[in-house]
């Protein structure tokens, strides 16, 4: 059996969801696409993680087309490059609600955009897959058409800070910043997380993402006693200054924190390769490999299934790959539940969704919770073992 084909099969029976409950508009004739809003950062200084994404996207929609589509409906799908712009995000998302009249939504990429276009969506009535992180994306009261894909970034923190207090042992945390929205809101949840497990950082700061030199930073946080670094930014290149600092400094302290600490990017902005040792962050069960060197089967079914396309090599990391093939096979899930595209349909049956199998993770939302990503999900990997997209597991 080709596991690809079967990541999508309905767990439920949700009889009840039947075409003949939709409303008139929603009795769409069986030769007419669904058509699916993306929106997408494909170029500016959000795009590496967009364009993964989006590998994966176009990969499930043409893998459903050439199967017959959906109840015999092919996907259409309708792309717009937000270039990480916020006000781009939300003209592109009225246009596709409004104009193109659009069945559903995926993203935008990041929660920048995102909280300024769920609403948006939320108020044209179109169901909205979210690929963002910040946790106030999801309220299944204020945007009862929104669900989320991705992790929360709360599931993010709480992965690092056990690593870091649970598995390392260390009770003397420096939590450094950016002083973009997202960095600076991370860095005050990080800090009260840990605070709630009884230890308070010390040493606190919010470093600007364009800063050329983090050196005096760094020598504080080593001044203040600090046994680890707990980065919490997006920004590869900050990143890639405060593992340098680290390094010229001398000082062997892990760092423990966001994902993108595993970003390939970093590798070629480090003053010595080595500088990436000791270095950790939290990832995915889905893109790390097991003692034996294999990944999960149904990551193994679409990068085997995927490659050929990619010119044989994967050189970004392969969840935002998987992840944005769920997004369409979430849809299709539910269409093939439903029966039909109505968007309160759709909100009931993933509102029923219990243990969805997918690439990157297996799903569950329920009417209280719009968040379909499991805590189980969640692992620590060590940064710099890079591999076809994927890592190994941290030790203990």
């Amino acid at each position: 059996m080709n596991p690809i084909k079967t990541l999508a099969a309905p767990l439920l029976c949700l009889s009840t969801l039947t075409a003949a409950m939709l409303p008139a508009h929603a009795a769409h004739a069986q030769g007419e696409p669904i058509r699916i809003g993306w929106l997408s950062s494909l170029t500016g200084p959000l795009s590496s993680a967009a364009i993964a994404e989006n590998q994966g996207v176009q990969f499930a929609v043409e893998e459903i087309n050439k199967a017959g589509g959906i109840n015999g409906r092919k996907l259409e799908l309708i792309t717009r490059d937000t270039a990480g712009d916020p006000t781009k995000a939300v003209n592109f998302a009225k246009q596709l609600a409004y104009d193109d009249k659009v069945s559903y939504v995926i993203g935008p990429v990041n929660s920048g955009e995102s909280l300024a276009t769920v609403p948006i969506l939320a108020k044209a009535g179109v169901p909205n897959l979210i690929i963002g992180t910040v946790d106030e994306l999801t309220n299944p009261k204020k945007y009862p058409l929104a669900f989320r894909v991705i992790n929360t970034n709360e599931q993010w923190i709480t992965s690092a800070n056990k690593y870091a207090l649970e598995t390392l042992k260390r009770r003397k945390v420096a939590v450094l910043g950016d002083t973009t929205g997202y960095g600076a809101s991370s860095a005050k949840r990080a800090a009260a997380l840990l605070e709630q497990a009884g230890v308070k950082p010390v040493y606190s700061v919010l470093i600007d993402p364009n800063k050329t030199s983090v050196t005096d930073e760094i020598e504080k946080a080593r001044a203040a006693g600090a046994d680890v670094i707990m980065p919490w930014s997006a920004a590869t290149g900050l990143l890639a200054r405060i593992l340098n600092a680290r390094g010229d400094l001398q000082w062997d302290v892990p760092v423990v924190g966001h994902p993108a600490l595993m970003g390939l990017p970093i590798r070629n902005l480090l003053n010595k390769p080595s500088y990436w040792d000791n270095t950790y962050a939290a990832g995915y069960a889905s893109t790390t490999y097991d003692a034996g060197g294999k990944l999960p089967e149904r990551t193994q079914a679409l990068m085997t299934a995927i490659q050929p396309k990619l010119g044989g090599k994967i050189d970004f990391t392969f969840w935002w790959v998987a992840l944005g093939y769920d997004t369409v096979k979430v849809i299709e899930h539910a269409v093939k539940q439903t029966g039909g595209t109505d968007a309160q349909a759709f909100r009931k049956a993933l509102e029923s969704t219990r243990g969805m199998p997918g690439v990157y993770a297996d799903y569950t939302w329920t009417a209280d919770d719009h968040n379909g990503f499991p805590d189980s999900g969640m692992v620590v990997n060590r940064a710099n073992t890079f591999k076809d997209g994927s890592f190994e597991l941290a030790g203990k």
